[in-house]
């Protein structure tokens, strides 16, 4: 007699060897039982999305969160720095986040500041740009506001080297000098003397903001063999280097 079990084994219960064969094939029921049992205790112990796979972080473990800070860094300005045209500042009025700016004054001098409008700051030194801003914004707006003003990068200014030097052409002044530059300097700055150079004979040509233009007549040449003076050049000047005459 052949008998299938609700498991798939085909069972045989012919006399002889077939009953040993039966014996066999009950003897791996239990295993197999284990086996379809096995996935359901697994699917039963781990849901997917369940509040032990996914760990939560207490909120007070969690970093402050901390207001935007400042992250203007401002250029040291010689003390007394005067602002002109095109230099670029940042103000901050404490306790105002929105009352910070940062920008540049325009050709005339002015910045557009919060509240105040286009105020001009060209001609204050840094402190008092800060306190012109602290009259203007207790007038209205604040009381006893506490304003700074910071000096973020300086005005493109320009200086030229013509004549005999090696690179002639426009310059910027360094960062570090912005009122002007040793004359020795600048022309370094433009590759040096020619062969045909005549250190002697420098003509700078100066563009005041106000009246005619001014010549300057430097002996160069005596500043290299370190016998005292020197010349300074100043943003908007225009150096020229002569030729030596043989």
């Amino acid at each position: 007699m052949i008998i299938r079990s609700a498991f798939g084994l085909r069972l045989d219960f012919s006399p002889g060897l077939n009953r040993v064969r039966a014996r066999e094939h009950w003897r791996w029921i239990p295993i197999v039982l284990a086996i379809l049992l096995l996935p359901g205790i697994s699917r039963g112990q781990i849901t997917p999305g369940s509040a032990a796979s996914q760990p939560s972080v207490p909120t007070s473990t969690l970093p402050p969160v901390v207001p935007g800070a400042s992250s203007n860094i401002g250029v040291s300005a010689p003390a007394g720095y005067i602002l002109t045209a095109n230099d670029q500042v940042a103000v901050e009025v404490f306790g105002e986040d929105d009352l910070r700016t940062n920008g540049r004054l325009n050709g005339e001098g002015n910045l557009s500041v919060p509240l105040l409008g286009s105020i001009r700051l060209a001609g204050l030194t840094l402190t008092q740009a800060a306190s012109k801003l602290t009259e203007l914004y207790s007038r209205d707006y604040l009381v006893s506001p506490k304003v700074n003003v910071m000096l973020i990068g300086y005005a493109k200014r320009r200086f030229s080297v013509l004549g005999q030097v090696n690179r002639p052409g426009s310059y910027e002044m360094p960062d570090g000098s912005p009122g002007g530059i040793d004359l020795l300097e600048a022309i370094a700055m433009a590759g040096g003397y020619t062969r045909i150079a005549a250190p002697e004979r420098v003509n700078v040509r100066r563009h005041p903001t106000t009246g005619n233009d001014q010549i300057f007549k430097v002996n160069a040449k005596r500043f290299t063999k370190g016998s005292g003076g020197s010349f300074l050049v100043e943003p908007g000047d225009t150096v020229t280097v002569g030729e030596s005459i043989f």
